[in-house]
């Protein structure tokens, strides 16, 4: 192909569809591993920023996109997720497939930025709450390792002290700890994190 692309995000988005289907329910009020929000509360952030994103790819720079996003709630959460997640997330991998979108600057929830560093970001988002969606319903959880290894890179190059509404502080991990591991320690999550008994 004469185009590449820094970033494939059709893994990680099937394997977000993929977990929809494990989630009943019964999950939309379960903890996550990000700190105050359900599993209903991640659905919802996943379709903003699925939304946002794509948006940020096409430079459409569409209302909304220039401010903050909203605090996501499991309230605000269509009736209809389980069909209109799987279409946002597609619409985002199909966004991030044009070569122009990695070109010139992205803005997205208030932020303006490089469009390669938005890209990194935005399969940073993608990759971060699949996992904390499967730690959070009990599923496994596997990454493309190319993927994981661009995050890592691009992790690293953030403070240790975390960057807020981004990233917590970095955890530590073992000298031996998988890339999944290392990357979500990058990003402020507990690789051993699990759901209260």
């Amino acid at each position: 192909m004469a185009d590449r692309v820094p970033l494939d995000f059709d893994p990680p988005v099937r394997r977000i569809r993929g977990l929809l289907f494990g989630i009943t329910d019964k999950h939309l009020t379960a903890p996550t591993p990000c700190p105050g929000w359900s599993v209903g509360d991640l659905l919802d952030h996943l379709m903003g920023l699925g939304w946002a994103f794509a948006q940020a790819a096409n430079k459409t720079g569409a209302p909304g996109n220039g401010e903050p996003p909203p605090q996501p709630s499991a309230a605000n959460l269509s009736p209809q997720w389980r069909s209109q997640l799987p279409v946002v997330l597609e619409d985002l991998a199909a966004a991030w497939k044009q070569p122009a979108a990695w070109e010139g600057t992205a803005q997205a929830g208030g932020v303006t930025m490089p469009a390669a560093a938005m890209g990194a970001v935005a399969i940073d988002e993608l990759v971060m709450h699949g996992w904390d969606l499967a730690k959070a319903t009990g599923q496994e959880y596997a990454v493309d390792p190319r993927i994981l290894e661009h995050l890592i890179e691009f992790l690293s190059q953030g403070p240790t002290e975390g960057t807020p509404g981004l990233f917590g502080p970095r955890v530590p991990t073992e000298d031996e700890a998988t890339l999944l591991d290392q990357a979500v320690a990058l990003a402020g999550r507990d690789p051993n994190w699990r759901p209260a008994a």
